[in-house]
């Protein structure tokens, strides 16, 4: 995906991250944001480049605003980050990625 090789619907981009669409959305919006460069999990990343995680972060944000699900300066109305990371939470694919979710109630506990 980051190398372009697999099509994605991308909602936004910077030199280190990739923004795009999920392809079988959980919620109204669904995107996904990955580093360009590959870590398999979050700790990893965090291990090896803690500025790149800052920017994953910072690329969900701007996500969430450019969708409607906060605003530059605060996170009304809201919107869900989550990160498996590692078999026992369910991460299927080993490239961290950060899944921006909004767009209904996400209220806690899910149901």
């Amino acid at each position: 995906m980051v190398a372009g090789e697999i099509p994605v619907d991308a909602v936004h981009e910077t030199e280190r991250t990739l923004a795009f669409r999920d392809i079988a959305p959980q919620a109204p919006t669904h995107v996904l944001v990955v580093p360009k460069d590959h870590h398999a999990t979050a700790g990893a990343l965090v291990g090896a480049d803690p500025a790149l995680m800052a920017e994953v972060v910072a690329a969900a944000h701007a996500v969430a605003v450019a969708e409607g699900l906060a605003s530059a300066d605060g996170p009304e109305p809201g919107y869900r980050l989550v990160a498996n990371t590692g078999p026992a939470a369910g991460q299927s694919v080993h490239h961290l990625h950060l899944h921006v979710l909004g767009g209904r109630d996400l209220g806690w506990p899910p149901g």
